[in-house]
């Protein structure tokens, strides 16, 4: 199958590389074109541009950083959706508002184009590894002509329905609760250490007992030992993937205080210049709120 696949991210990149794996036909493109280059070499064609990299593919792939960039990629200036035949199917993978994909759906359905809303859980190593957590919504056709495809990319797709809205939302609340679980288990770790209790052994008594998640496992860790790198979820993504999740409960009136709580925390973090680490580092605001050293 011919695919076009947009954004090598640390994400996107292993993605691709499965889809490569599986003997399909793959252009790949990037704002960066180094990032396309590993690729290359794997036997992927590397396009100039988002509407080159799409032209005559059955199946787009995008994993793209936010609202703006799929937007620009797909609906603007990158002409995705314009170069697209009808007939193809667009699948977006990327973490998008809820009244994004709604306009992606319309927008598709107008030129004949299929969209599945396709996001994943997981971290750069599972998805290099096509061992992706993925939901995914849309109408039942374009489903089963992407559903092989998927299929390389995760371990378990979750179904959710005919409407693409359902995958986003689900994402955007699976995200919410990653960052509640980072921000509660730095907020408790800060009240043991008060104690003389170190984040360590207090993280490791819950992540073997009460807590024994993959999500308490990997943050706690990384808050256990006070490392945040190397970054497999940059703390800006999740200041912005907090932010989708507000505005979604603002649309239907739904309260989430705890997400107010998170978001306030993760702009302190951004305040304090660590946007770019894993959101982990959460906890180094907790730690300062107690006056304890990291």
């Amino acid at each position: 199958m011919r695919i076009g696949f947009l954004g090598l991210g640390s994400m996107g990149a292993g993605m691709a590389a499965n889809l490569i794996k599986g003997g399909h036909d793959v252009v790949v493109w990037n704002r960066s074109a180094e990032a396309a280059r590993p690729l290359a070499e794997q036997g992927a064609k590397v396009a100039a541009s988002p509407a080159e990299a799409v032209k005559g593919a059955e199946v787009v792939h995008n994993m793209l950083a936010n609202d703006a960039a799929v937007r620009d990629v797909i609906l603007g200036g990158g002409g995705v959706l314009a170069a697209l035949e009808p007939g193809a199917v667009h699948v977006n993978h990327a973490t998008i508002s809820v009244a994004l994909a709604q306009e992606l759906a319309d927008s598709h359905e107008a030129r004949g184009v299929g969209f599945v809303s396709a996001p994943v859980f997981g971290r750069p190593a599972v998805a290099a590894a096509g061992e992706l957590n993925m939901v995914a919504s849309g109408k039942p056709a374009a489903i089963a002509k992407v559903q092989p495809l998927l299929e390389l990319l995760a371990a378990k797709v979750w179904p959710m329905g005919d409407d693409p809205i359902r995958a986003a939302v689900v994402k955007i609340g699976g995200n919410f609760l990653i960052g509640a679980a980072i921000e509660s288990m730095a907020e408790a770790s800060a009240l043991t250490r008060s104690y003389g209790v170190e984040a360590k052994d207090f993280l490791e008594v819950m992540q073997n007992t009460l807590f024994s998640a993959p999500v308490y496992k990997i943050y706690g860790g990384m808050i256990a030992a006070n490392t945040y790198e190397p970054v497999g979820f940059k703390l800006s993504l999740g200041f912005k993937d907090v932010g989708l999740a507000r505005a979604a409960a603002e649309a239907r009136r739904v309260p989430m205080p705890v997400a107010s709580v998170l978001h306030d925390a993760l702009l302190e973090s951004l305040g304090r210049g660590d946007g770019d680490i894993d959101w982990a580092g959460l906890a180094r605001v907790a730690a300062a709120r107690a006056n304890l050293k990291d």
